[in-house]
């Protein structure tokens, strides 16, 4: 018989499964600090590990676009 995982949908890696992703602080050329993520191209998990990457960029995103335009989405409403 198969065995049953309830899941959020969303989320493409598994629950307590460790990544290779680090975080990394670096200094801007203009003098900001700037949170950086590294990927190891040789992990097993690469896959897993570009799709969280790529969802913090997208979550990101949708947040600064929201604060500018006042859409998740970055169109602006129509008045």
């Amino acid at each position: 018989m198969p065995k049953v995982v309830v899941a959020d949908i969303g989320n493409k890696t598994v629950p307590g499964k460790t990544t290779s992703v680090k975080k990394k602080r670096v200094h801007g050329s203009d003098g900001r600090v700037r949170e950086v993520m590294l990927l190891d191209l040789n992990s097993n998990t690469f896959d897993d590990d570009l799709t969280y990457v790529f969802e913090k960029n997208v979550a990101k995103a949708r947040r600064e676009n929201k604060k500018l335009l006042g859409s998740a989405d970055g169109i602006e409403r129509k008045k």
